[in-house]
């Protein structure tokens, strides 16, 4: 890879992208520049008028997803260095963050991860097809003669794929559907709250850099919205110059690639996430150069806005008024020709999905508080309700219970319109009240644990309980459907706005752009930061459809569709103290009602950090992670092997192999009769592995550690005696199964600093349990092909073989099982070279924390990704 893009981005090439990079935002910090004093003057203005809009009914939480962790599991991941299938433990922390780890014993031990990826701009592809079809279209003329082989062939009929128009891309894939569908969702939410990365809280530089973006893309003659405003400023920025620098680095070093459609393909990828990284670095000195600029600016601004406010106002209106009489007639002659026919019909597109969507919202909030009160009822009274409160609580955060209402906004469809106005998709649409579903659903969750939190103290019994729940969930949902109805007008208008002025500017840029010159002489010289012409030229197009957009919104309210309140309706607060209650701070249930007697120390709070989304349970009849990743190793790898152990039997060597082993299986299963529920992604009951034991270093708490999520340990240790799976793992208090134990990867690694040998077992069938009376431990066949075996090793310990298929331990049965001999110090904090995948570890310093959240490097690929 290094050799193909030495050739294709010389010093020449590089000096070029340098200053083409350095160009675009030179230009875009004039632009912010100018709407930065914009920005400021009405932030300030705003401040001191007050906000006239109606009230917020129902409360809202800071920090909702502090100490928690989305979810974590295995899946296999490609590697493109060498072209090979992995294992890997995924963990998405509540930033939303992928970060993807050896495997779960690396993450327990706090090595550096893998890589780590911000998934702003990606979109997320469940077939091939899919993704090659955006593949030959991002390579005009380049596509795979029929026969040909793929740029990429998934071994499983289930693949995720993370497609990005500019940076490198990430292949993955699981066994089931079933998991499938919950890693999508996943996914998905990474991607919707990683591309709203601009905070809302800076009341001006996030102003200013959208209008700046805005005013930038206009001047090149780009209206509409775009699809690539997402991320943080530097990734939307590093978007904006990709936008107008890889069409010149297609025509230039398209025609020069070498090899076969697929191969040319591959080297494109590999250039324009090369050329990607490079923009993205000049692009973040030198926003954060220019940002700390106008930050050194704004007190003397401010301090002359606040000084000349009234004068700066008045100058604004005149100013105002000799544009809107040039201006407006020939903006409401095209408002009348052009918009005022479509908007009733843009409108009924917006408000059916995005106000089913809403109704989901609220049905499934009502459906887990009842499901919640009826358990209570049949289970138990307080110690109940701490736990189920404690999973109420991340409702929103849930991506596979909030699925059903972000896919009522999927259907969002504006047909004909969306080339009428020149929109080029839905997506900013869709996400935003995606955004706005996940809010109000969180809203509405934590103004119901308020509520409740107050009345607990005065409740008698069970049958208070209940009856509490049940009249606070009225309250609730009232609340809801006024709050709901705000969001969703002011939504629509947003939205309408954003379909219809671009349209206008566009149409009237002949007729009214060239004149707009002669009105900068109307502004004084000392206000000319907080004034400018084409700000307040927007704002009288803007006026010019405003009153239509507002007449189309309040006859749908004043007619009831879709739920909405009339604007004059103001809901009456019912709980007039409830926003003195210190809004935003969390409430610990476990904590205050769990009966704990004393404070948990830190360190196992964070090992024991919850997980939002519970681990995938199956009953398709998956085969454990670590057993299928042989099997999904390509058979003609280009890269030497060691000499193998004799191959036990029973070991998958291929897709084939696979897929017989299921179908086996589920013979099997048939023929046991009713079989034990298990946990996939490689999560039961006990760790086990062919690999290191894990001991706790000399020296070190023994609860220290990262937060645990459930997950196999892929390579990690094996431990014989029973441990409880760690309170992240998601499961249910009640459930009563005794889940079977993970089963080794047939190509485990050993570091190089063991002294022991133990010699890996075979794998289990999945699902099998042990029987308690089961005490013999024969010796195990030889490990499995592709385990590295160090040369140091001085013994070797046979491991006992894996217990009878299918077998279940009846309920309340003691498994016995020797301890196996610790591992020497110093290993457990070791992570072996990967030679075979080609990646490269870094070296660990002392059981080194995870690398903090910022600008970090990944392991494999060098990706400098932003959290």
């Amino acid at each position: 890879m290094g050799d193909v893009l030495s050739t294709h981005l010389d010093e020449g090439r590089r000096q070029h992208i340098a200053e083409k990079t350095g160009k675009v935002l030179g230009e875009f910090a004039r632009c912010y520049k100018e709407q930065y004093g914009v920005a400021l003057f009405n932030s300030v203005r705003y401040e001191i008028e007050g906000n006239g809009g109606p009230q917020a009914q129902l409360l809202h939480r800071k920090v909702p997803l502090e100490d928690h962790v989305i979810y974590s599991g295995n899946l296999f991941q490609y590697i493109e260095e060498n072209k090979k299938w992995r294992n890997r433990f995924c963990v998405v922390p509540h930033n939303y963050g992928l970060v993807l780890y050896e495997n779960k014993l690396a993450y327990e031990r706090e090595l550096p991860p893998r890589v780590l990826i911000n998934s702003a701009g990606y979109k997320v592809l469940t077939s091939v097809e899919q993704y090659l079809e955006l593949v030959s279209s991002s390579l005009p003329g380049v596509a795979p003669k029929s026969g040909n082989a793929a740029i990429i062939k998934c071994p499983t009929d289930f693949p995720l794929i993370l497609w990005h128009p500019y940076a490198r891309h990430y292949y993955f894939c699981v066994m089931t559907g079933k998991e499938q569908e919950k890693w999508g969702a996943v996914f998905q939410d990474c991607v919707r709250h990683c591309n709203n990365g601009i905070s809302e809280d800076s009341k001006v530089e996030a102003p200013a850099f959208t209008d700046a973006v805005r005013m930038y893309r206009q001047s090149k003659e780009q209206y509409g919205t775009w699809d690539m405003l997402c991320g943080n400023q530097s990734q939307i920025l590093s978007n904006l110059v990709m936008e107008e620098l890889l069409p010149e680095l297609r025509s230039a070093i398209g025609p020069r690639l070498k090899g076969k459609a697929p191969e040319r393909q591959r080297t494109w990828i590999q250039i324009s996430d090369a050329v990607y990284r490079m923009v993205y670095e000049q692009t973040q000195a030198q926003y954060d150069a220019l940002v700390a600029k106008c930050e050194a600016e704004r007190p003397q601004l401010e301090s002359t806005i606040r000084t000349d406010m009234d004068q700066i106002i008045t100058s604004k209106e005149h100013l105002c008024s000799k544009i809107r009489a040039f201006v407006l007639p020939k903006a409401e002659i095209c408002v009348r020709n052009h918009v005022q026919p479509y908007i009733s019909s843009i409108l009924e597109a917006l408000m059916t999905p995005t106000s089913q969507g809403f109704a989901e919202v609220r049905e499934v909030f009502f459906k887990e508080v009842t499901d919640m009160n009826m358990n209570i009822v049949n289970e138990g009274g307080l110690e109940k309700l701490v736990e189920y409160m404690e999973k109420l609580s991340q409702l929103a955060f849930h991506p596979v219970k909030m699925q059903s209402c972000y896919e009522k906004m999927e259907q969002l469809k504006l047909e004909g319109l969306q080339q009428r106005f020149d929109v080029s998709s839905t997506s900013v649409f869709k996400q935003r009240a995606q955004i706005h579903m996940r809010q109000q659903m969180d809203d509405a969750v934590y103004t119901f644990e308020t509520l409740l939190h107050q009345e607990l103290g005065k409740l008698q019994g069970k049958d208070d309980l209940c009856k509490s729940i049940q009249r606070i969930l009225e309250r609730v949902l009232k609340k809801y459907d006024y709050d709901s109805s705000t969001v969703r007008k002011k939504f629509f208008r947003e939205a309408l706005l954003q379909i219809t002025i671009p349209f206008l500017l566009k149409k009237l840029a002949p007729t009214c752009k060239g004149e707009l010159a002669k009105f900068q002489e109307l502004i004084f010289e000392d206000f000319a930061s907080f004034i400018l012409v084409e700000n307040t030229y927007e704002e009288v197009v803007l006026q010019s459809v405003m009153k239509d957009i507002m007449q189309a919104v309040k006859e749908a309210a004043v007619q009831r569709k879709h739920n909405l309140y009339r604007d004059s309706m103001v809901m009456h607060n019912s709980d007039p103290n409830l926003h003195l209650l210190g809004e935003g701070v969390p409430i610990d249930w476990a904590e205050e009602h769990g009966g704990q007697p004393e404070a948990e120390p830190a360190a196992d709070k964070r090992r024991r950090a919850k997980q939002v989304v519970s681990v995938i349970q199956d009953d398709e009849g998956a085969l454990p992670y670590e057993a299928a990743a042989e099997g999904l190793l390509p058979p003609s790898s280009p890269e030497p092997r060691e000499p193998e152990p004799a191959v036990p039997p029973g070991s998958p060597g291929g897709v084939a192999e696979i897929r017989e082993m299921l179908a086996e299986e589920g013979t099997e299963e048939a023929a046991g009769g009713q079989a034990e529920e298990r946990l996939t992604n490689g999560t039961h009951g006990r760790r086990q592995s062919g690999a290191t034991e894990e001991v706790v270093a000399a020296g070190s708490a023994p609860g220290d550690g990262p937060p645990r999520g459930p997950g196999s340990d892929g390579d990690g240790a094996r431990r014989d005696a029973p441990v409880a799976p760690a309170s992240g793992a998601g499961e249910p208090s009640g459930d009563k199964e005794h889940h079977p134990t993970a089963s080794p990867a047939p190509r485990a690694e050993m570091p190089a600093g063991d002294k022991e040998h133990q010699a890996t077992a075979a794998s289990p069938t999945p699902g099998a349990g042990v029987p308690s009376g089961d005490k013999g431990h024969p010796t195990a066949p030889p490990p499995a092909p592709g385990a590295e075996i160090p040369s140091g090793d001085k013994e070797h310990h046979p491991t006992a073989p894996p217990p009878a298929p299918r077998a279940q331990a009846p309920s309340g049965d003691k498994e016995h099982h020797p301890t196996a001999p610790p591992a020497p110090a110093g290993t457990d904090c070791h992570q072996p070279s990967d030679k075979e995948t080609g990646e490269e570890v870094a070296p660990p310093v002392a059981c080194s924390p995870p690398q903090p959240a910022g600008t970090t490097e990944s392991v494999v690929e060098g990706v400098q990704t932003e959290f």
